[in-house]
């Protein structure tokens, strides 16, 4: 039998990924186990939530050789943002092969006369700055080569907007060009935008509180696909995986949102 060629492309690899305890996050850190990397580190703002995801991890793949390790980061707090950041890296202590972005706060949507300057600084804390000082940090600690990667999330509002969310999604777009600046900043290393459509995650619960709300808010987004549902979590993965194994891809935004975009 001929050795993999294709489902062995993150074998044996270290991956990061921010955001890594929740939603498409979580997801993806039970990819990389099923791919057998060697090393996966998860990261978000509180430890107790860290150790509670690398205990689901450990006990869905029980036979896994996969190292799972993971240390809380605050992305929410301007003024230390930035060493939080490198305080991350530094205990992960060896050479990344990925690293991928996946973290979000509750999102801000606000009608736009009660935006204020305070109010839009935090909105982009952790979708905007928060990603590119992580990049920045990361280069420094990867392997420097295509085979490497930086991953970032965006979202379905980066190209379609929605009333009362100006500021969110004036972040959303930057991320494109925040992509395509990176890749030629920081090449060999390859930098890609995932941008999902709506997706069922605990996200929805956090920002918008009540199920009844969550609900509404779906069956509104299933009615602007074309594939006639909201998109899960397993599938939507896949565009991670694409772009981590693809080494000829970089600067380029992958869309995983049931044709909303077309609609």
């Amino acid at each position: 039998m001929a050795t993999p060629k294709y489902t062995s492309k993150l074998s044996n690899t270290s991956i990061l990924v921010i955001g890594g305890t929740s939603g498409l996050g979580f997801g993806l850190a039970e990819a990389l186990i099923e791919h057998h990397v060697s090393h996966l580190y998860i990261s978000s703002s509180r430890q107790q939530k860290v150790d509670e995801s690398i205990s689901r991890l450990k006990s869905s793949y029980p036979d896994s050789k996969t190292k799972i390790l993971g240390w809380a980061c605050n992305l929410g707090d301007e003024a230390t943002l930035e060493s939080n950041i490198k305080d991350l890296f530094r205990r992960i202590g060896r050479k990344l092969d990925h690293v991928v972005f996946t973290a979000g706060d509750p999102l801000a949507a606000k009608p736009l006369q009660e935006v204020d300057l305070a109010f839009m600084k935090q909105a982009g804390m952790v979708r905007f700055f928060a990603p590119f000082f992580v990049a920045k940090e990361a280069v420094k600690h990867m392997n420097p080569s295509l085979s490497s990667s930086i991953t970032i999330t965006t979202g379905s509002v980066s190209e379609k907007p929605l009333p009362d969310w100006t500021v969110v999604g004036s972040y959303a777009s930057g991320l494109h060009g925040m992509v395509r600046g990176l890749a030629l900043d920081v090449k060999p290393v390859r930098v890609n935008l995932i941008s999902p459509g709506g997706v069922k995650t605990e996200l929805w619960e956090n920002s918008l509180g009540s199920e009844e709300k969550v609900a509404a808010a779906l069956e509104h987004i299933q009615s602007k696909t074309l594939t006639g549902r909201v998109g899960r979590v397993e599938d939507v993965v896949e565009s991670y995986l694409y772009v981590l194994k693809d080494q000829n891809i970089t600067g380029t935004v992958v869309r995983s949102d049931g044709g909303a975009f077309l609609v």
